[in-house]
């Protein structure tokens, strides 16, 4: 058998790493992080900061379990997050209950399902804007938070799409939203602009107007990712849903009139300079040579999960 001789640089290295992770799981008793200041603040406020109900619709498709992994790694490091899932079908699916056992987020996350109306379903090579999405699956998670929520302790409501990106700075800016009110910032990437962003006052307090270059006359000319919204609003206003019977772009409006005005907004993120989120929709994933495949009764994912 031949000698495995470990040299005395490996043995420092692997002492500095261990004391690395021991730091970061343990310091004075506390759960704590190495990292950005605004990500060890959010760890030793803990419970004192509000939860973030971040809901995201989804449905089946090549993409999607890459899509929600990603956006689970979110939920590992922000300890005050609670995911609620939508899936758009007629019951939940092993692959979103797998893929929330594996990244331990089972108490912190809710998964519901409801299926959106065949007729107001996007068809063949529909583009995306052609019909609203994510409609019945939103309006489900409100139904779940208006009826299961402690009303009595200050939490926010977040309308996470799976195929954006989002920095965690974003959330510990969510965490100053306050009751009775509604966070907005720039999303990046979106509207035919670099940035979409809230126009402030000189002194950064209060929301004058929109930059949005598309159809810029709609009451809040801003994306879903744009604003998260404080949970005491939807109990006090039971009418604020989502609906089919809106023109194109007008989802945000019209959930949004129900529960605020433009000079009632909270601007964040720095008087809205700071981009911390961004709209990058994956494209259709091509699957040309697996068609192929299945044509022949094979497949390339067999006995897999991918």
């Amino acid at each position: 058998m031949s000698e495995v001789r470990i040299r005395p640089r490996q043995v420092l290295i692997l002492i500095i790493v261990f004391l690395v992770v021991l730091m970061m799981v343990h310091r004075n008793g506390k759960r704590t992080c190495q990292g950005p200041e605004y990500l060890q603040a959010m760890f030793v406020q803990g419970d004192t900061l509000p939860t973030i109900y971040a809901v995201t619709p989804t449905y089946p498709r090549a993409a999607q379990k890459a899509e929600l992994t990603r956006l689970s790694h979110l939920f590992m490091l922000l300890p005050h997050l609670h995911w609620i899932i939508v899936e758009d079908t007629n019951a939940t699916t092993p692959l979103v209950r797998n893929l929330l056992d594996r990244a331990g987020l089972e108490k912190r996350s809710t998964l519901l399902n409801i299926k959106t109306p065949s007729e107001f379903k996007l068809k063949g090579k529909d583009p995306n804007w052609i019909k609203p999405r994510g409609v019945e699956q939103r309006n489900l998670a409100l139904a779940w938070l208006r009826s299961h929520v402690d009303v009595d302790r200050h939490s926010i409501v977040f309308f996470m799409d799976d195929d954006n990106s989002y920095s965690t700075e974003l959330f510990a800016e969510m965490s100053k939203i306050e009751r009775g009110r509604v966070g907005v910032w720039p999303v990046g990437l979106v509207g035919g602009l670099m940035v979409e962003r809230p126009l402030l006052t000189e002194d950064g307090t209060k929301v004058t107007g929109f930059n949005a270059a598309w159809r810029p006359e709609r009451p809040f000319p801003i994306d879903m990712a744009a604003f998260a919204i404080s949970m005491d609003l939807f109990i006090r206003n039971p009418q604020a849903t989502f609906s089919y019977e809106v023109q194109r772009g007008y989802q945000e409006s019209e959930i949004l009139r129900h529960l605020t005005t433009r000079d009632q907004l909270q601007p964040l993120a720095n008087r809205c300079t700071d981009v911390l989120v961004w709209h990058t929709r994956t494209e259709k994933t091509k699957l040309a040579a697996e068609e192929a495949l299945l044509k022949k009764g094979q497949r390339s994912d067999g006995g897999m999960e991918v």
